[in-house]
């Protein structure tokens, strides 16, 4: 039995469990067959993960597999350090807590290093690149989120470098996301860039639609938000990532050790223009952007 522990929902990760499920066939484990799973969901309100945490381990499962997030990384490890953790974090895996090294990972967690979060530097640079005229950009943020303060730091420095004023607007729960966008629009943001979190992914159709009403370029950190309206994107493929979660679960059940499985990364970050929302907001795309573009939405 596998444990699946998951930050974000079901409706919003079914492409994800589909990567999953092909990174354990390709060891041969097929639910139904040879495995059962269990999983466990938490719509993005982290709290509830140590509680779900305990509970597959009351189960006895052979595995977890932490996924949609650092913290459900975390929340398995904090419970159990004989059964092993396979996660999926977006954030820097070794500055959050979740390992001691990437290449030697040690204990009974390993896991796929999405860095999601890390890259949150080079997609203001590529906002920027946009909107050269820019002055002052927003942030939206998680701040329950346990890479979010490596983040904002990381997009600070860029910032000052760029000479551009960062202003952080925080999202908890779906109910300050809205007043962080009359904020925003109050400060006169040029425009905005969406932080790594699984909530705020889960939120992406309404994220789209208030940049869209308010006006405001976004950058996002993964395409989902582009194939739903969103301006631009830039990161790595997360159904990819979520296969390898599956192929390392299925190496372990085979009988390798977690800690002498290296943590992953993604190999390759893809730049998503949409084409259609940039007209909307009356921005030409620079020619020196669209050359580094992987992928233009008509």
């Amino acid at each position: 039995m596998i444990g699946f522990l998951s930050g974000r929902s079901s409706a919003d990760s079914i492409e994800e469990v589909k990567g999953f499920h092909t990174g354990l066939a390709e060891t041969g484990h097929v639910e139904g067959k040879n495995i059962a799973i269990e999983f466990r969901w938490t719509d993005g309100h982290y709290d509830r993960l140590p509680a779900l945490a305990r509970d597959l381990v009351a189960r006895h499962v052979a595995i977890i597999a932490a996924v949609g997030g650092g913290a459900s990384g975390l929340a398995a490890k904090s419970v159990t350090s004989t059964i092993p953790v396979v996660f999926a974090s977006g954030g820097d895996a070794v500055k959050i807590g979740l390992v001691a090294s990437l290449n030697r990972p040690g204990g009974n967690v390993t896991g796929v290093n999405i860095i999601f979060g890390a890259l949150g530097a080079k997609r203001l640079e590529l906002l920027h690149e946009l909107v050269p005229a820019a002055s002052t950009i927003a942030m939206l943020v998680n701040p329950n989120y346990p890479s979010a303060p490596i983040e904002v730091e990381d997009v600070r420095t860029a910032g000052r470098k760029l000479g551009l004023k960062i202003e952080i607007f925080s999202a908890r729960t779906e109910s300050e996301i809205e007043p962080a966008f009359t904020g925003l629009v109050e400060r006169k943001a040029d425009g905005l860039l969406i932080a790594d979190d699984p909530f705020l992914q889960g939120q992406r159709a309404r994220l789209v639609e208030l940049s869209a009403r308010h006006t405001v370029p976004a950058m996002y950190f993964s395409r989902d938000f582009v194939d739903a309206g969103g301006l631009m994107s830039y990161g790595p493929n997360l159904v990819d990532a979520y296969r390898l979660v599956g192929l390392y679960c299925g190496r372990i059940l085979k009988g390798e050790k977690p800690a002498d499985l290296p943590v992953e990364q993604p190999t390759k970050y893809s730049l998503l223009i949409n084409l259609k929302t940039a007209k909307a907001l009356g921005l030409e795309i620079p020619g020196t952007l669209l050359a580094l573009t992987d992928e233009v939405i008509e």
